[in-house]
């Protein structure tokens, strides 16, 4: 594997901000109340997911300026998608509601004295600059009343522009995120209407009634961190990125005996990275360490979710074993317990999930001697066009910790220096 580190972590640069203002929808929408789903509706979902994409300059589209392109295709996004112009309210029994208010969404026009190559041939997170290019408005990042996005759009000495955006989990996940951003760039790009309507229909994952549990969910079980640990976690952990090109994955592809079948990309690096990360963290051979990722249900459901859905839509897969044995044993030992986390995310698993999340009043999944990963390297971040091309990086804007996942760790899809795809692995 090859560690990426930024070619700009020394780079300093002024961005000027104008005043934050509120985006609203371009014609008026209607002023309603929509309850978020049972899935959406979680303590582990209550905070912010920054995002941030990078677009060189396009000279077809010289004397067009990004900022009042992408304000204006915000504003009628907004009329299809106005929920997000809304705001969080706390209803009966602490059930979470949006309130369609039509107030907007927070947006900020700025200008940085930077130019895109001075980023580096390869751009990537972690970025030391992002507060500078998504500002945390004071008082704007609290889970109710508050905008559900925030958007800055900053141009570049170069002609290019980086768009950054912050998002409410409790409303979307990342694939709905970037259904979003794709419905703006088509209005920016001259349509009138998104390709892909916006369905709400948050009820579709809502908990059955009277709820069943039927199948075993370790995600809330609760453990004690133990001493190992705890020591570990005192000192200074890195944020790193590593890039997995198709060499390093093959190489990593030898270490599987032939006999056992084709394991997807995923299953290859994630089995792989649990077991080296529980090698480094050196754990007491007996504690019991966990793998957590994330599962998208929207054709795993039966039926599945009709196409457009913006809400979260996703079920976490979980492997459980000893640190001995994920250590000691062979690679393919955590590929099968990657393979069989999976498996079991199907129809039934999923309403399970949702029926025990409500039982238990939607706790916080235990992330105890857990290693958490999020795969948004197909998502799309990427191929986001606002009319000056696809994005030259797309996706999370750095590592960020949540009530649940402390920090979260990301499989991104990205180009290196040598102009080869890949994933990058951001931890």
């Amino acid at each position: 594997m090859a560690i990426m580190a930024p070619s700009f972590t020394s780079l300093v640069f002024t961005v000027r901000r104008c005043e934050p203002e509120l985006v609203s929808p371009a014609k008026p929408t209607p002023h309603e109340f929509k309850q978020l789903s049972d899935l959406d509706d979680r303590d582990s979902l209550r905070f912010q997911i920054p995002t941030i994409q990078f677009y060189k300059y396009n000279p077809s589209m010289q004397g067009r300026d990004p900022v009042k392109v992408i304000r204006e295709a915000l504003s009628q996004t907004l009329v299809f998608y106005y929920p997000f112009a809304g705001r969080l309210r706390e209803g009966p029994g602490a059930k979470l509601m949006v309130e369609c208010t039509g107030e907007g969404v927070m947006f900020i026009e700025a200008d940085a004295d930077v130019s895109l190559d001075q980023f580096g041939h390869a751009i990537h997170p972690p970025f030391p600059c992002i507060d500078e290019l998504l500002y945390d408005v004071p008082g704007s990042g609290e889970m109710l009343n508050c905008p559900l996005l925030l958007i800055q759009v900053t141009r570049l000495r170069c002609g290019g522009f980086i768009f950054a955006l912050r998002l409410n989990h409790l409303m979307s996940d990342a694939p709905s995120i970037v259904q979003f951003m794709n419905a703006m760039g088509e209005m920016a790009r001259g349509v009138c209407a998104p390709s892909i309507p916006p369905v709400w229909q948050r009820e579709l994952l809502n908990a059955r009634n009277p709820p069943q549990v039927t199948c075993t969910h370790h995600e809330f079980d609760e453990l004690v961190k133990p001493q190992s640990l705890i020591i570990n976690s005192l000192h200074e952990l890195a944020c790193c990125s590593f890039f997995f090109g198709s060499t390093q994955v093959s190489a990593i592809r030898k270490k599987i005996p032939h006999h056992l079948g084709k394991y997807s990309t995923f299953e290859v690096l994630t089995a792989f990275l649990w077991r080296c990360r529980t090698i480094a963290l050196s754990p007491d051979p007996e504690d019991q360490v966990r793998l957590i990722f994330m599962n998208n249900v929207r054709t795993i459901l039966n039926p599945p979710l009709p196409r457009g859905y913006y809400g979260n839509a996703y079920a976490i897969s979980l492997a459980v074993t000893t640190a001995r044995e994920l250590c000691e044993s062979p690679l393919e030992y955590a590929l099968e317990l990657v393979r069989k986390a999976k498996a079991n995310v199907n129809d039934e698993y999923i309403r399970s999930f949702i029926d025990l999340v409500v039982s238990k009043g939607r706790p916080r999944t235990t992330i105890v001697q857990s290693f958490v990963v999020s795969n948004t390297a197909r998502v799309g971040f990427r191929d986001v066009d606002y009319g000056w091309g696809k994005a030259i990086y797309g996706g999370v804007a750095n590592i960020f910790e949540s009530p649940s996942t402390s920090a979260t760790s990301f499989y991104i899809e990205v180009m290196n220096s040598k102009g080869e795809d890949g994933i990058m692995k951001l931890l």
